[in-house]
């Protein structure tokens, strides 16, 4: 039985990924060195903070800036993530998603989004979508980062359901990691390999459907 679904924002709605990417880039460059979309990778899903951690790894510079200059640093990118995101548009948002998440609110299953973005409620904004989600969990109202559960356990207490009705969308590792450790069922978007941990992965929401859905976490294959 599905009583709700819980999406993540970034990689799974909308692909902010990208100006994640070159808000990060522009520090790491700043900083003199390079940070690839391979190094990329390894922060999808993660904090502001501890993504900045991983970055300062991949430069050599781990340990060598004060807590209040790492916040600066934090926050600079993220001043530059806003300016990337600022002229979003609805167009922005990935194919299949809207369909997908009409038919299921015209199934009666609720809908909530768990995000580890601070910025969601902007993003939401720009994409002009904030009325399609019945519960919204972001960066700003969770301690601990994905793949802890809190994330989507809070998201499960605001819609009113129990984890085990619940499905989790999630593009990262960690972000499935965190479902199976809130005991929520879990889809992964994305590519098999890296979701291998994930009930059932799917490519994209590109003619996706609820009939699919059930019988991908019934047959654990789409």
């Amino acid at each position: 039985m599905i009583s709700a679904i819980i999406f993540d924002l970034d990689g799974v709605i909308v692909d902010t990924a990208k100006y994640h990417y070159l808000a990060w880039k522009r520090l790491a460059a700043g900083l003199g060195f390079e940070f690839t979309e391979r190094d990329n990778e390894r922060l999808k899903g993660v904090s502001r903070m501890r993504s900045l951690d991983i970055l300062l790894e991949i430069g050599g510079m781990a340990g060598k800036f004060t807590s209040q200059q790492q916040e600066e640093m934090a926050s600079r990118k993220n001043e530059w993530y806003l300016e990337y995101i600022m002229k979003m548009t609805p167009d922005e948002i990935l194919p299949g998603v809207i369909p997908f998440i009409d038919e299921i609110r015209g199934a009666g299953i609720k809908t909530g989004l768990g995000s580890a973005s601070k910025n969601t409620g902007l993003i939401l904004s720009r994409l002009d979508i904030a009325g399609l989600f019945d519960a919204v969990v972001d960066g700003n109202m969770v301690i601990q980062a994905k793949p802890d559960p809190e994330v989507f356990l809070l998201g499960a207490r605001m819609l009113e359901v129990e984890p085990s009705v619940c499905v989790v969308f999630e593009d990262a590792p960690a972000g499935v990691q965190a479902a199976r450790n809130a005991s929520m069922m879990c889809v992964g978007v994305g590519e098999k390999d890296t979701l291998a941990a994930a009930d059932t992965v799917i490519p994209g929401f590109d003619g996706f459907t609820l009939c699919k859905l059930k019988r991908a976490l019934l047959c654990k294959e789409i």
